[in-house]
């Protein structure tokens, strides 16, 4: 009961923004970014930091965020922290109003620039229960909306989220994907120094096929030691082959890997078939999954956060890890050559896996996202070191 009366509380007195989720269920808050609609899937985030990264982490795409942390926007915004330049997640939910940021590195407000992205803001919820809704029901699809005037017509918006056909089925790489072949130049930030020059041409090239990626994935594969050339989701092996790759990496991305995977993983096959060397992280990881013989499904509520246990099993490390991921590998259909490397230590789901005889491994997890902070470059470092 204390759920229903959450979700179906009548609208309150200076409300600028709703959720309406597909069952008809309805969240009031103050709107705060564009002002807009926007439809998809609710997910909650759990890490208390990255918020400009996660809203532009294109593995969001066709998300409303839930922040489980109460003070986001708290930092402002800056240049240096987007993930990509295409969109992410559609909109977010938090709890406290967005404050003037405090920050040296700040330079804008974050309600501000999500209106200048076109992204919806819902603040002043309580999304502890909007959580545990999901936590117990699953990721709900639902409209985000934001109106300075507080009229919403929300059996209209009810209509519009029952009509949205949800993530599974869905590919969205290929509209997330960049659509031109670059060279990628650049290493990883720090502070006082900004973004790290890459070495040059005498680094093992690696192509890096774009299904959705974070920009600083590619910065850690030059940091270990790659040169890399990122090239757009359906490219063909002919013309990944004409690069002379040393190595190929698969990125993350949005949407149904089973959807991505009609055009990806014949050209994962025919690579592996070749024994160039593979390295796919979360959406790249199940693509490679997939090209394996596996299989992916749709999680009840997925992964998202940077406070999450993944257990290497190859001698017990436990690592702390980035995850966003709403599908996984089903380690129940593994084939005999594929060795499961990694398990998540909140329900056991697959989180890592090697190709036996085969220079090619995956894992589900963000190591780029600097988690632990370096428990996981080692990754990166492996997949370089295959190259010489």
């Amino acid at each position: 009961m204390a759920d229903a009366a959450y979700t179906l509380a009548p609208k309150p007195e200076g409300a600028t923004g709703v959720l309406v989720l597909s069952d008809g269920h309805v969240v009031w808050g103050r709107g705060f970014g564009a002002v807009a609609e926007a439809v998809g899937e609710v997910c909650f985030n759990t890490a208390m930091t990255g918020y400009q990264e996660v809203m532009t982490d294109p593995s969001y795409a066709g998300q409303i965020v839930t922040f489980t942390f109460p003070h986001i926007g708290n930092v402002g915004v800056n240049d240096e922290d987007l993930e990509s330049r295409v969109d992410g997640a559609v909109g977010c939910v938090v709890r406290e109003d967005v404050t003037l940021p405090s920050n040296f590195r700040s330079a804008g407000e974050f309600g501000d620039w999500l209106a200048a992205k076109g992204k919806v803001g819902l603040a002043g919820v309580d999304t502890r229960a909007l959580t545990r809704r999901i936590r117990l029901q699953g990721a709900p699809n639902a409209v985000i909306a934001h109106n300075p005037e507080g009229e919403f017509d929300i059996p209209a918006l009810i209509k519009k989220a029952q009509e949205w056909p949800g993530l599974e089925g869905m590919d969205l790489a290929k509209i997330v994907s960049r659509e031109i072949q670059e060279g990628w130049e650049g290493s990883t930030w720090e502070l006082g120094e900004g973004f790290g020059a890459a070495e040059g041409d005498t680094q093992p090239h690696v192509v890096a096929i774009d299904y959705g990626a974070k920009d600083n994935i590619f910065r850690n594969l030059v940091k270990a030691g790659a040169r890399v050339t990122v090239v757009p989701a359906e490219t063909s092996l002919d013309a990944i082959l004409a690069l002379e790759p040393k190595g190929v990496f698969l990125s993350n991305g949005p949407g149904d890997p089973a959807a991505t995977g009609t055009y990806a993983v014949p050209v994962i096959k025919s690579l592996l078939d070749r024994d160039v060397p593979v390295f796919g992280i979360c959406l790249g990881h199940q693509m490679l999954g997939l090209a394996a013989g596996a299989q992916t499904s749709k999680m009840h509520q997925g992964h998202r956060g940077a406070n999450h246990p993944v257990k290497r099993l190859e001698d017990g490390v436990v690592e702390i890890t980035s995850m966003n991921h709403g599908f996984a590998v089903d380690n129940q259909t593994l084939p005999e050559n594929v060795e499961e490397t990694h398990v998540s230590l909140f329900d056991g789901s697959n989180c890592g896996i090697a190709i036996k005889g085969k220079k090619a491994f995956g894992v589900q997890y963000h190591p780029e996202a600097s988690p632990g902070p370096q428990d996981s470059f080692y990754l990166f470092e492996k997949f370089v070191g295959m190259l010489a």
